[in-house]
């Protein structure tokens, strides 16, 4: 293991997190009230001196093994979990050390869940540092020290490899060069779209830019204590929902529709799947909400229903409406649609419509081969024939994910929390959603769960973001015995 390698890459990813906190430190200084800006100066000094000394101190080099790149991502989300906690740590209040810690993990991870009770009495420089962990983590640490890395070196491109599902790339017609950037433009196009979007709609520009960066990194945490509700603005959710929607699509979708000026990309079957099910799942939300007297009218029955049906779905967590008030049967559509969540090539967590439809398809192809022998059947997802080869990691990566789901709901239940609130949050944790239900869910928050619980679910929710193979490889790398070669 070349630790030389690994500390100099790991060194860009904290180098960003020095650069928001940064400007966290100029929103501050413009607010001599502002309690954030000496917790925020300290993060800042001591993440940018650790970022930075690699670069001072290492040799540069260029080599990179695949060991090395797990271990470089792996270490990259650590560290910036644990030099994110500091200016939460450092200001106080609410924030124990493992408060903390959920907090940093739940920001960067774009999950969105929160230990507080009080959003809006967090110093704004503290507000815009909670969202820019949303920022960082929706495009990936490691993706950001890519855009850093110049040229086309086998270093770029390992790392590539290794931070992005071959889901998200499997329908691209670029470069594996060129993905990073293609990646990044679409997402800062939706963040900036957002932006200009809110502040037309009459958000303020703080309040906008927050949301922006937590809606673009479908992530979910506000600048308001009751999240886009605190608004009573219908074309604010309307906006927000768009752009949910854009967020949880394949970005290269999204970028090949624009540089082709075609909407022939959108004739995609995962796409019409993911559409599909929010469709049907929205309406029944809100004749569940209509029927059982939740919503006065049918405007606002689908209006809440369609919202959380794409909020949980596009794994964001925003609401405009508090859950606990929702009948048992929406609940479980949300619950679900957080689960199969959107596509690979976006910034949600889940499961991903992609391999739920690459799963169903299989089975049932499976059943057919069993009914009829001697035929042929072949599995194609717009068009593209998909080998069994292709279907089996994907199929374990399932099992992966309940399994890993289990042991921490028992674990979870052993440390003290309720069974059915175990169950929703950690299931909520490692899809991504961020907000469970009843006292955990869109206006609640974490702040009182047991300390092991709340660590249990910053684990869910680092093995949800990384898509659980990464870490299980740097796993067996650090703890393993080391093997002759």
């Amino acid at each position: 293991m070349n630790w030389s390698t690994v500390s100099r890459n790991v060194g860009y990813a904290l180098l960003v997190d020095a650069l928001f906190m940064l400007i966290s430190i100029v929103i501050a200084i413009f607010d001599p009230a502002d309690t954030a800006l000496g917790p925020l100066a300290i993060s800042f000094l001591l993440t940018f001196i650790v970022g930075a000394f690699p670069f001072i101190f290492v040799k540069k080099t260029a080599a990179i093994s695949l060991r090395e790149g797990y271990v470089i991502i792996f270490f990259s989300w650590v560290l910036s979990f644990i030099f994110g906690m500091l200016p939460y740590a450092l200001w106080g209040g609410p924030f124990t050390v493992i408060n903390a810690w959920f907090e940093s993990v739940s920001g960067f991870t774009t999950t969105g869940s929160s230990i507080l009770s009080e959003v809006e009495s967090l110093p704004k420089a503290l507000l815009f540092w909670r969202s820019s962990t949303h920022f960082i983590g929706g495009l990936g640490v490691v993706v950001f020290l890519l855009l850093l890395i110049p040229g086309a070196s086998q270093m770029k491109l390992r790392l590539t490899n290794l931070e992005l599902s071959s889901l998200s790339k499997q329908d691209y017609q670029t470069r594996a060069n060129q993905t990073v950037y293609v990646f990044t433009y679409v997402y800062l196009g939706i963040f900036v779209a957002c932006f200009v979007s809110y502040l037309l709609a009459g958000m303020s520009p703080f309040d906008a830019v927050n949301h922006a960066f937590s809606v673009s990194a479908t992530g979910g945490f506000s600048s308001r204590d009751l999240s886009i509700a605190s608004f009573n603005s219908v074309p604010i959710s309307i906006i927000t929902m768009v752009f949910m929607f854009l967020s949880s699509i394949h970005f290269g979708i999204i970028w090949l529709a624009i540089v082709r000026r075609s909407l022939k990309p959108l004739k995609n079957e995962v796409l019409a799947f993911y559409a599909g099910f929010l469709v049907i799942f929205t309406v029944l939300s809100a004749f569940s909400l209509k029927i059982h007297g939740v919503c006065d009218t049918w405007g606002k029955a689908f209006l809440d229903g369609g919202f959380q049906i794409l909020s949980y779905a596009s794994t964001t967590g925003l609401a405009t409406a508090d859950n606990a008030a929702f009948p048992t049967f929406v609940v479980m559509l949300m619950m679900i649609g957080g689960t199969i969540c959107g596509m690979a090539g976006s910034t949600t967590g889940g499961l991903k419509s992609d391999r739920v439809l690459l799963l169903a398809k299989g089975v049932r192809a499976r059943m057919h081969s069993a009914l009829h022998p001697n035929s042929v059947t072949e599995i194609k997802i717009s068009g593209r024939n998909i080998g069994t080869e292709d279907i089996y990691p994907h199929a374990i990566y399932i099992g992966l994910f309940f399994l890993i789901w289990t042991i921490s709901l028992i674990l979870t239940a052993l440390s003290g929390v309720d069974g059915h609130q175990a169950m929703m949050a950690t299931l909520s944790s490692i899809t991504n959603v961020g907000p469970a239900v009843g006292e955990l869910g869109t206006f609640g928050n974490f702040g009182a769960q047991p300390a092991l619980a709340k660590f249990i679910y910053t684990v869910d929710m680092f093995l949800g973001r990384v898509e659980i193979y990464p870490l299980l490889a740097v796993s067996s790398l650090l703890f393993a015995k080391e093997r002759r070669r």
